[in-house]
């Protein structure tokens, strides 16, 4: 009995710990151009590509391509491990089907749908998912949606990137997926390359066991079994540069190529930020050979090189939709005026293989850049100062890139401090001062006193004006005092203490 409510009990608690994974298929890419259909699901099959632009465009005709709406029919409700993949019409049912048994949901962002980070009106945003697939894209992203892909992975998102040979250009405007995925690479105003995988511009099918030996690898020896082999029917291969990410690793390549090189890979993923990524060079290997029945499909996903395809696709998308252990927890992280610099703090409660920390300044909380970085000491307090700060300026922000000794990387979140800096307007009085000050604002919220190392040693909330204030601790030397106001204000005042 026990052993019967304790299975019950897992099997509810794997449900629920699942059920808020959900994952959207990207269909506003044209993925449904030319002999392709890589969708999860369309009810309607009335899409037409310009033959001048490549921009999809509804039609009356009988030979159209896929539109997928949104949510896939029949229902997911419906699903058992029984299903057939032909339960829904496109040729990534398979997959979707495999993601709904795990407890997924998922999704579809048609063809005029928007893909956006942070954006609370756009009901599809990518906030409201952990993994995002967009499989052969062929229309080039827009800067706007580049960010917001940027932002997805940075802050926690998995992303599927899936390409296919050079030369694949499927809607004719000019632009075809390699090409599209190294813009978003060198172009998406983040960083450049940023997961440290670039995809190249050749095209190749080769059918490869060449396979890194590692028997920890969550891709090759997932919870779906063990990966020995990939499949490509026209393809791209992909080159690895540590140095733009050092945790981006190749797990499949040709034959022949070194699996511990950076050159030739099959399959790659790199993590970034407190996301993921995956990269395939082919969308073959996730083809069910069933959708829409005027475009030529073929059965790889479960069927080809023994099943491998289907292995490795879902030990990638549960690793995408697992979230990243962080190496550190900050208990507090802190940005405040010191006279003329900006002094920021952080206190770790754990740190596990942590390397070092780069502090990131940004003038509009988005595009951030390095300006120090401090060695990790586990588990202790920190602290960087900004000597550089613009006076004329109104807000910087902060933020924390927290670097393992495995060059995988996390960031803390974001504070922002006025620099507008008011030194000059008298608050404290007397200064220099005895045993007790005064201060000349009526209403003080409260009130942080840095030593000149940077240190806090006196926090005090909610004082008037009338009330003296008991100095007789702190020792004698220089000090500085952050008053912040009720409306905000932050005004930062030397103070000597005799």
């Amino acid at each position: 009995m026990y052993k019967f409510i304790l299975s019950i009990f897992l099997l509810i608690s794997t449900y629920f710990s699942n059920a808020q994974v959900k994952v959207l298929f990207d269909a506003s890419k044209a993925e449904t151009a030319g002999n392709a259909d890589w969708v999860i699901d369309a009810d309607l099959h009335n899409i037409k590509y310009s033959g001048s632009t490549g921009l999809p465009y509804i039609s009356t005709s009988t030979t159209a391509q896929s539109n997928p709406q949104r949510i896939p029919t029949p229902a997911q409700s419906g699903i058992t491990t029984s299903t057939a993949e032909t339960y829904w019409t496109g040729a990534l049912s398979s997959w979707g089907i495999d993601c709904v048994n795990k407890g997924y949901i998922v999704e579809t962002l048609p063809y005029n749908g928007v893909i956006s980070y942070g954006n609370s009106s756009n009901a599809q945003d990518l906030s409201n998912y952990k993994v995002f697939v967009v499989d052969e894209p062929n229309i080039k992203f827009t800067t706007a949606e580049m960010v917001a892909m940027m932002n997805f992975v940075q802050n926690g998102g998995g992303l599927f990137m899936i390409s296919d040979h050079n030369i694949s250009d499927r809607n004719n405007d000019g632009w075809d997926s390699p090409h599209i995925w190294r813009d978003f690479f060198n172009n998406n105003t983040v960083k450049t390359n940023p997961f440290g995988i670039m995809f190249d511009t050749v095209n190749i099918s080769p059918t490869s066991s060449n396979v890194l030996s590692s028997a920890t690898d969550s891709l090759l020896h997932g919870s779906m079994g063990n990966v020995t082999q990939i499949q490509y029917s026209n393809g791209t291969t992909m080159s690895i540069d540590k140095t733009a990410n050092a945790s981006a690793k190749g797990i499949i390549f040709t034959t022949g190529s070194s699996t511990t090189g950076n050159t030739n890979a099959l399959c790659a993923y790199a993590r970034y930020g407190q996301g993921k990524v995956v990269a395939v060079g082919d969308s073959s290997p996730f083809d069910d050979g069933t959708g829409n029945t005027s475009t030529t499909l073929y059965s790889s996903y479960a069927t080809a090189v023994s099943g491998n395809h289907k292995r490795l696709i879902m030990n990638a998308t549960i690793w995408l939709a697992t979230s990243n252990p962080l190496p550190v927890e900050l208990s507090s992280l802190t940005a405040a005026k010191q006279f003329d610099n900006i002094l920021i703090n952080w206190q770790t409660a754990t740190e596990i293989n942590t390397s070092y920390f780069n502090v990131q300044k940004s003038n509009n909380g988005s595009v951030f850049n390095t300006i120090g970085n401090v060695k990790a000491k586990g588990n202790s307090s920190y602290s960087f100062t900004d000597a550089n700060v613009n006076s004329l300026s109104a807000t910087n922000y902060y933020r924390l890139e927290i670097v393992d000794n495995d060059g995988s990387r996390n960031y803390s979140k974001i504070v922002e401090v006025n620099t507008v800096l008011n030194n000059n307007k008298p608050i404290i009085y007397p200064n220099p001062a005895n045993d007790l000050i005064y201060f000349t604002k009526q209403h003080i919220k409260q009130v942080k006193v840095y030593n000149s190392l940077g240190k806090i040693v006196m926090i005090l909330n909610n004082i008037e004006n009338d009330k003296a204030v008991d100095i007789s601790n702190l020792t004698a030397g220089l000090y500085f005092v952050e008053v912040i106001t009720p409306n905000g204000e932050i005004i930062t005042n030397k103070l000597l203490k005799k």
